[in-house]
């Protein structure tokens, strides 16, 4: 059991930061609110002071979370006179290093939210379709001025721009792929690549070849 926290001490993110521990070591649906209160070094009762359930907790968990994203998605798209390409790679930069940071964290919202299309995934989807709307109207916004194809829909593009990342996130959870600090740098420029690469109507000048 972890040390006893002080009374200084902020208990609900002391108690969430300890859920993010177990959750991503035992999976959400095999452990209890008492795993969470042990790892937190807080009474059980404390836990249902702060949340109803385990479920509130894990929801708490991605909505913060989630909400940062689109927070700085919609940030990125503010920026004038930055073409599509540069906003797109600043959305990979910042999910990618949203994983590096947080690794456990990254793990518990892709495993047990939005790859739980029967549960939690379900439960959230308008909140995550959000983030595959604001990655569109970029994507839309390059349609109109020219620079991406008019055929490739931004809601499509998204979709395949989201899941690339989580398919590579996915990746490094479960140690497909090396996940050192110089494959997190490369997989920005590769998912970037792999996806502007269809939509542009010219290729990107001045770019590298890039090999796998």
């Amino acid at each position: 059991m972890a040390g006893r926290a002080g009374d200084g001490v902020d208990k609900r993110r002391l108690i969430l930061d300890a859920a993010i521990r177990v959750f991503a070591r035992k999976g959400f649906h095999h452990c209890r609110v008492s795993d969470v209160a042990d790892e937190a070094g807080v009474a059980y009762g404390l836990v249902y002071h702060y949340f109803d359930s385990k479920e509130e907790i894990l929801n708490r968990l991605f909505l913060e979370r989630w909400q940062l994203m689109l927070d700085a998605i919609v940030e990125i798209d503010s920026r004038r006179e930055v073409s599509a390409r540069d906003k797109l790679y600043a959305v990979a930069s910042f999910i990618i290093d949203s994983y590096r940071h947080e690794p456990e964290l990254m793990k518990v919202i892709i495993v047990e939210v939005t790859r739980a299309a029967n549960t939690f995934g379900r439960l959230h989807l308008a909140k995550i379709r959000e983030a595959y709307e604001l990655i569109a109207r970029i994507v839309d916004d390059a349609r109109r001025d020219g620079s991406f194809k008019s055929d490739i829909s931004g809601q499509f593009a998204a979709m395949c721009f989201y899941g690339a990342i989580e398919q590579l996130l996915s990746a490094w959870i479960f140690e497909l792929v090396p996940h050192t600090e110089e494959e997190f740098e490369r997989a920005k420029s590769l998912v970037v690549e792999a996806i502007c690469g269809g939509l542009e109507s010219e290729p990107a000048r001045g770019l590298s070849t890039i090999s796998g």
